[in-house]
């Protein structure tokens, strides 16, 4: 019989707040049981193992994530929607640098996987972006592309402690939002 008050979700939060933590690759089903108060076992009842839990962290990564820059470029349109996406995307990465961990090269099951609702709903609030550019419908693909690469580069080189440069890290965020807001206006 499950512990009362234990669910999918706790076991998950628990998961994701250790991973940020320790480190996605540190993260064993034995961490969050402890967390928890319960046996390891226990938390079989509510996951399916290591790989499930991580794809779950993967998929509330995706969520909090889509719900950070979503938020954010609400209201706003070119580079005012461009550095208010690139800011909260980099911020939610610098604050949860394992849970994101967990979002990379995993592959959604289907179109109803949890990953992939997540995972378009990320998408949708960096295409919201584009729309504030003249990009033709056949390089949206390729500007998401690109900005997902830009701020995912510079968000995880600054979570790993990858810039050692005396160059203020905020002077160079800011100056790679305005190179990719000349770049998007002239494509």
């Amino acid at each position: 019989m499950p512990r009362a008050g234990l669910d999918p979700a706790a076991v998950v939060a628990a998961g994701a707040a250790l991973a940020d933590e320790v480190g996605l690759a540190n993260l064993t089903m034995g961490l969050p049981a402890t967390r928890l108060g319960v046996r390891t076992p226990s938390l079989y009842k509510h996951v399916g193992g290591q790989e499930d839990l991580n794809r779950r962290i993967a998929a509330l990564a995706l969520s909090e994530a889509a719900d950070a820059v979503g938020s954010a470029v609400q209201g706003y349109a070119g580079r005012d929607a461009l550095a208010a996406a690139a800011l909260a995307f980099r911020a939610f990465v610098l604050e949860h640098p394992g849970r994101y961990a967990a979002t990379l090269g995993m592959e959604p099951s289907g179109p109803q996987d949890s990953l992939a609702t997540a995972g378009r709903r990320l998408l949708d609030a960096f295409t919201t972006v584009l729309r504030g550019y003249n990009i033709e419908e056949p390089d949206v693909n390729h500007a998401l592309r690109m900005l997902r690469s830009l701020c995912h580069g510079f968000a995880t080189l600054q979570a790993a402690n990858g810039f050692q440069w005396s160059t203020a890290i905020d002077e160079s965020f800011d100056w790679l939002i305005t190179f990719t807001d000349q770049g998007l206006r002239t494509i």
